[in-house]
């Protein structure tokens, strides 16, 4: 089994959630891509986040029912996603993880996770 799919059976969902709202507490503030997220749904966006990174972590299909394929590539791509705007997301969540004080193995886990994830939506040449 994908290690990053028993990391519910481990934690939870409740400390996901709390890390999600960590890493939106940062992005609301952030000049770079925090334009990038709807002013008028910031609730929406930290609900789909933790609900995907919840199913994606072997958690409730949540996401998958309300949203359909994950398929985030295709939603990302309106949004100009370069370098300097992949660096940033991994900065503010790696500044949610730490402050989210979640034990060694699955911290590791994930900023494997969030590193090749953001990777992939990297969508404009630098």
């Amino acid at each position: 089994m994908d290690p990053i799919s028993e990391i519910v059976a481990t934690l939870g969902e409740a400390p996901l959630r709390r890390l999600v709202g960590g890493f939106y507490q940062r992005v609301r503030q952030d000049d770079l891509i925090g334009p990038m997220y709807p002013a008028d749904d910031w609730e929406g966006a930290e609900k789909r986040l933790a609900d995907f990174l919840v199913y994606r972590m072997g958690g409730a299909p949540t996401y998958l029912e309300q949203r359909g394929h994950p398929r985030l590539r295709a939603r990302h791509f309106p949004f100009p996603i370069g370098t300097a705007e992949r660096d940033r997301w991994l900065e503010l969540m790696g500044q949610a993880l730490q402050e989210a004080a979640l034990p060694e193995r699955e911290t590791a886990l994930m900023t494997q996770f969030f590193a090749q994830v953001a990777d992939a939506m990297r969508n404009r040449p630098d």
